[in-house]
């Protein structure tokens, strides 16, 4: 028998490693409601800015009055010493797997155990179909795929809500549920230029896109108009939802990278349909050891290539000229590529030069350069804050060139007063071969009796 002096036990404290996104996810999940678990700390990383504030008391509950901490990832161990922690709780994506290991290292080198949520315990069931888009890295292509997809669907007579992976960087109460139909819509949220390169491509598509931080209301909200959920994952993250298909995608310019990152090999070995992005121009043998790495690794799952044509709004405009070029800045970081699109475009319409911006480079622009010296001379679309995007605008008016050249999928002359004219790089999918991803996805839609 118990005696009536012993003390309950202490609840199980977890500190949850994070980027503002799955993270906060994971937790509404798995603990927001857990009797034995107090989480007394989220950790930043990847994100600037999102460190020292609070996940607030509104989203966290009544366990939470007080809300929980978001500290910086740099400061792991004196937090996992000062408040006892117990486990930790990995929960972001595209790193290394000897990243991932590190930390592991500093978790249990403080006594705490180290854990990976897995999609089980992690995806939430919905009551429509859910076709899904995620990657072995950032930059592979994943929102083209999704809004070739959409357009697909609608053509089947069907009503398609897009889901996105989580994007609150700003008054996290108010990003609970969002819902955009209209460049409008974005405004009014003040969207970061992250968030932005997001959801603008798919709203001037047509799509209604939702995204947030709490998604079971985000996923009651789309259900409610929608007959079909895309969703559309951020870096190489597997989905929030539980999908019917899950189309994977690959980079043929980074065919060394099938298994290098977290979670994106896991992703890659849930493919229903794999699509190897980018293969214009890419040589056949690579190709081909591509495709057998892949079937290796995920057996009998169909193979799709896929091309993705960069066009100039204006080529004239380029040839001949000295351009500035800027591009997707998640691609162009963590996604740890030299240069994109915009750069491809403007050196095959031939620019006189790609001019190096790093000399005009100011505050938050130039800090990107120390902080990623694999950056090429390309200006990383960077703006989660006022701050940054008035650093990203001086940079661009410094440099000395006659054109900007942007491959951000956003229009970067609403949002950043330039003085000198912009041509956008645009990129869709494209087939490139048999099977084709449209034909796959008729497939699926046919066999579930969903559609026209």
């Amino acid at each position: 028998m118990v005696s009536a002096m012993t003390s309950p036990p202490r609840s199980r404290r977890v500190a949850i490693l994070g980027a503002a996104g799955r993270d906060f996810h994971n937790f509404n999940v798995c603990f927001r409601d857990a009797d034995d678990v107090e989480v007394v700390a989220f950790t930043a990383t990847q994100i600037p800015g999102i460190g020292g504030r609070r996940y607030p008391r509104s989203l966290a509950g009544p366990r939470y009055p007080d809300g929980i901490p978001i500290v910086d990832e740099s400061s792991l161990e004196a937090l996992l010493v000062e408040r006892g922690v117990d486990e930790v709780v990995f929960a972001y994506s595209d790193v290394t797997h000897g990243h991932v290991m590190h930390l592991a290292s500093r978790a249990l080198a403080c006594g705490a155990d180290f854990r990976l949520l897995g999609p089980d315990r992690t995806m939430l069931a919905a009551a429509r179909p859910v076709i899904a888009v995620s990657a072995v890295r950032t930059g592979c292509g994943k929102s083209q795929i999704a809004r070739f997809l959409s357009r697909r669907l609608r053509t089947k007579g069907l009503r398609v809500a897009v889901l996105r992976h989580p994007m609150p960087y700003g008054d996290l109460p108010r990003e609970r549920v969002q819902r955009f139909a209209s460049l409008a819509d974005l405004d009014a949220a003040g969207c970061t230029i992250e968030e932005r390169e997001e959801y603008e491509p798919h709203v001037a598509a047509g799509n209604l896109v939702f995204a947030g931080v709490d998604y079971a209301a985000i996923l009651a909200a789309a259900e409610a108009e929608a007959d079909v959920l895309v969703w559309d994952g951020g870096n190489n993250d597997f989905p929030f939802l539980r999908p019917q298909l899950h189309v994977v995608v690959v980079d043929a310019l980074r065919p060394d990278q099938l298994t290098t990152h977290h979670p994106g090999e896991a992703v890659l070995r849930m493919a229903d349909i794999v699509v190897v992005n980018k293969v214009e121009g890419v040589p056949p043998p690579i190709l081909d050891g591509l495709d057998a790495r892949i079937a290796a690794l995920r057996p009998g799952a169909p193979i799709v290539r896929a091309a993705s044509p960069v066009r100039l709004d204006d080529p004239a405009a380029v040839r001949g000229r000295r351009v500035v070029v800027v591009d997707d800045g998640p691609t162009l970081t963590h996604g740890g590529m030299p240069h994109g699109a915009a750069h491809v475009a403007a050196t095959a319409a031939g620019a006189a030069a790609i001019v190096d911006p790093r000399p005009w480079a100011v505050d938050d622009i130039a800090r990107l350069y120390v902080d990623h010296p694999h950056l090429g001379n390309v200006v990383p679309a960077f703006g989660y804050s006022e701050a940054q995007r008035e650093a990203l605008r001086r940079t661009l008016n410094s440099v000395a060139a006659d054109v900007v050249v942007s491959g951000t999928p956003i229009d970067l002359a609403r949002l950043v007063a330039l003085d000198k004219p912009v041509v956008r790089a645009r990129y869709e999918h494209e087939p490139a071969g048999a099977p084709t991803l449209a034909d796959l996805v008729d497939g699926f839609l046919s066999r579930r009796g969903i559609g026209a």
